[in-house]
């Protein structure tokens, strides 16, 4: 069975984007595949979140994964920081990777834009421990959105200049890996890109949220006056609600609300109220399920030290080949 390696960066709560654009597969996937699903607690360390922040966030993720249905019988969860191996291996990693490489990355560009009083070594060295996450369990397939595609060529490139460096074909190369034909992407409520947290609480809605608070965030969505013409284009902000429409609605109920749109009779109010309705009953039962999980603390820490012990037995194994080959031998 091939392996497949998947992280999501413990900085809060799930929303829809997460669940349709990953997690939803994750849950096909651990049917078919060697599945690690790891929550990933070093990488949340570069923005510097508080120490009952960064454990309240990595419990959020650890019961929203378990709510959305992945099965720690079936795949392997855990928390990136119980397996102290990824960290070794990521300082291996950083001894062959260059700092123009590094400073190359679309990523760490950003980040330098986004946060300039805050440009700490883990933003320039996050493809390494990304690498790391991956090379760990010597995963071949990666489910990983257009963003995260030259952090994954960077893994291939770590691994094969470790192979050359020390002439033995280790680590295989991972490659991109959707599962699902029609990839998915959730945009935000804010009229602009894709739903995510860094964008604000009003900008995405998350599995725990409340049917009040779906309501109130929806109907607040960006809109514009209407359509002027029939069949006209819709703007950005309007295909976003189509979009999430198709998604959570039945067909009939998009075509609906297209159909008036194309007519000039939409009316917004109404697009927004059902979609809202549409996106309660769609989390209902995650919703619940995180409710019930949240509340039981022994079967939470059972499943977190099950995932770090499975895990472990794979990253030792990794460690234990590479030591060998790089040259650390007892006496």
């Amino acid at each position: 069975m091939e392996t497949v390696v998947s992280g999501i960066r413990s900085t809060g709560k799930l929303h829809l984007g997460n669940y349709y654009g990953a997690i939803q597969n994750f849950v096909k996937m651990q049917h078919e595949y060697n599945c690690y699903f790891f929550i990933a607690d070093l990488h949340s360390l570069t923005t510097h979140p508080t120490p009952d922040d960064l454990h309240g966030n990595v419990k959020h993720v650890l019961v929203e994964y378990l709510a959305a249905g992945i099965d720690p019988d079936r795949a392997t969860i855990y928390i990136q920081s119980d397996v102290p191996e990824i960290a070794e291996l990521y300082l291996y990693l950083n001894m062959n990777a260059y700092l123009g490489e590094l400073e190359r990355s679309t990523s760490f560009k950003d980040k330098v834009r986004a946060q300039p009083d805050n440009v700490n070594a883990g933003l320039l060295t996050y493809p390494v421990l990304m690498a790391a996450d991956i090379l760990i369990h010597k995963a071949t397939k990666v489910p990983v959105g257009k963003d995260q595609e030259q952090h994954l060529e960077m893994a291939r490139t770590f691994g094969n200049r470790f192979n050359r460096l020390y002439n033995h074909d280790y680590f295989p190369e991972p490659y991109a890996f959707t599962f699902s034909e029609n990839l998915v992407k959730i945009p935000g409520l804010d009229g602009k890109g894709k739903m995510g947290k860094s964008e604000g609480e009003a900008n995405a809605v998350y599995l725990s949220d409340t049917p009040e608070v779906i309501r109130k965030k929806v109907m607040r969505a960006v809109t514009d006056s209407g359509p002027t013409t029939e069949n006209q284009e819709k703007p950005q902000e309007i295909q976003n609600l189509f979009d999430l429409m198709k998604v959570v609605s039945t067909e009939d109920t998009y075509q609906h609300f297209d159909g008036l749109y194309n007519n000039c009779q939409i009316r917004y109010g109404d697009l927004k109220k059902q979609l809202a309705e549409d996106m309660i009953i769609a989390t209902a039962p995650i919703r619940e399920k995180i409710n019930d999980i949240a509340a039981d603390s022994a079967y939470l820490r059972q499943v977190a030290r099950h995932g770090a012990i499975k895990a472990r037995e794979s990253a030792q194994k990794t460690i234990k080949e590479i030591r060998e080959l790089i040259g650390f031998r007892s006496f």
